[in-house]
């Protein structure tokens, strides 16, 4: 049985998490703008509550294993001042896995932890159901920014339980 954990990120995690990031089919034709050039950098991690959701490590052609902090499933950014899932990525190979659900789960306890009594989530169209299956309420639209985004996104919020 493969267990999935949740850690925080650190500085070194930036670039396996921008290439989940770029790596994501979800942002593939009319999407693609949105990612293009985009990086998680040290910084941002630093900054931001930034987990990433790890299995065991996965083995080389050779035999070795990926290293001692296991398989990148997934990643989530909460800010917390104004309290808002900025990032979600679940790697192609890990979708319908539950490690999305468990991310969410994850968030919503960092969350209330923090004394935060609700999450917005601006979504990618596509994902807004997976939200909302989570328990994630609409409560609106956010207008597109041209040129990376020329499509409304569904604006959602996750009420926190204390």
């Amino acid at each position: 049985m493969q267990v999935t954990t949740i850690r925080r990120a650190v500085g070194r995690d930036a670039e396996p998490l921008t290439a989940l990031v770029q790596g994501s089919s979800a942002y593939r034709g009319r999407y693609a703008p949105m990612i293009s050039g985009y990086r998680v950098t040290g910084d941002y991690i630093a900054r931001h509550e930034v987990f990433a959701a790890v299995g065991p490590a996965s083995r080389t052609a050779s035999g070795a294993t990926g290293g001692a902090t296991g398989q990148l499933l997934g990643f989530y950014a909460l800010i917390l001042d104004p309290p808002e899932l900025d990032l979600m990525f679940v790697a192609d190979a890990a979708q319908g896995l539950g490690v999305g659900r468990l991310l969410v789960e994850h968030m919503k306890g960092r969350a209330a932890e923090a004394g935060v009594t609700d999450v917005r989530v601006v979504s990618h169209p596509p994902a807004e159901r997976f939200y909302r299956r989570l328990g994630a309420e609409p409560v609106g639209t956010v207008a597109p920014l041209p040129p990376k985004v020329t499509w409304e996104r569904p604006e959602l919020r996750f009420a926190i339980a204390r």
